[in-house]
């Protein structure tokens, strides 16, 4: 058997470790918030034959001196292909600076036909107000579920487990934060999506162990608690490594797919993803558990020292 509670300091440091060098790319690489949050331009050119994005991308900074995203994208009704500009910040793109570029697009691609379609502002309130929306969105989903766990698990003193496992998710989350952080992503609609999906998948997971630790409470009463959330983890380990195991690989396809294709908004989705399903099999197994015995540890110590005091 597996002694995690024993091996605890362990898990904690190899956690703070990758934290620290989320911290250091941070600092290094910045924050690349895309336009969805901080306001910018979109302009949408119809193309033909295969295309780079990361060559338009170069042509489109070197031109407007600002940086790019470019996403290929098909238009299922029409069968028309686009190439979709995203210029993040905020002020948007004058009609000299779009004639300008214009020419220096169908300079640099000449074969590709490329005319544009749709040109698009989205002002920086609209960008502030979905980022708040979705910072709202992460946080009661976090009271959601440590009000849930807190009642379900009453007998194991529900509360310290919800708060545990918030400890957990917020762990993954940053794990996700700090994936974009490193490969250079933009922070769009797709770092909401990656945490709240991560956020499900890991509470799913503990709530799992969870149920464990309480089955075992009731038949081994004189069990100590370290044992026996290390037994409760070990019975729950191979079905939360095959979930996780099965989950990453069909997200890998799905990046091989995408990388294949060159469909950027998927591989945005699928990268950290991937490391996001990893984080929460490691919180669920070696973080969540080992912490809930450390917090009831406390409160039982807590409660000796009060009782020898009014002894």
């Amino acid at each position: 058997m597996i002694k995690f509670y024993k091996n605890r300091y362990k898990f904690f440091a190899i956690s703070l470790v990758l934290i620290v060098l989320g911290f250091v790319f941070l600092g290094i690489n910045g924050m690349d918030l895309s336009i969805q949050f901080k306001g910018g331009a979109i302009l949408k050119y119809t193309y033909q034959n295969e295309i780079d994005t990361e060559q338009v991308a170069a042509v489109v900074s070197q031109t407007l001196n600002r940086s790019a995203d470019v996403q290929l994208t098909t238009d299922l009704a029409t069968d028309t292909q686009k190439v979709v500009i995203s210029l993040a910040g905020t002020e948007g793109v004058s009609a000299q600076d779009q004639e300008t570029l214009d020419n220096a697009l169908k300079a640099a691609f000449p074969d590709n036909g490329l005319n544009l379609s749709e040109s698009n502002i989205v002002q920086a309130f609209i960008g502030k107000k979905f980022l708040q929306n979705s910072m709202i969105a992460l946080i009661l989903s976090s009271i959601l579920i440590v009000i849930y766990v807190a009642i379900r698990f009453q007998k194991i003193s529900g509360l310290s487990a919800g708060v545990m496992a918030l400890v957990a998710l917020f762990h993954d989350v940053a794990i996700v934060f700090f994936t974009f952080i490193v490969f250079k992503l933009p922070i769009n609609e797709s770092f909401i999506a990656v945490a709240l999906t991560i956020i499900g998948y890991s509470i799913n997971d503990t709530i799992v162990i969870y149920d464990r630790i309480r089955e075992n409470s009731l038949a081994n009463r004189k069990m100590s608690l370290a044992d026996l959330v290390d037994k409760s983890i070990n019975q729950s380990l191979v079905r939360s490594l095959n979930t996780s195991l099965t989950t990453v690989v069909s997200i890998t396809i799905v990046y091989i797919f995408a990388s294949v294709y060159n469909i950027e908004s998927i591989k945005v989705f699928a990268l950290p993803m991937m490391v996001g399903l990893i984080s929460g099999a490691y919180s669920t197994i070696c973080i969540a558990g080992p912490l809930w015995v450390m917090w009831q540890n406390h409160k039982t110590k807590a409660r000796e020292t009060e009782a020898k005091k009014v002894h």
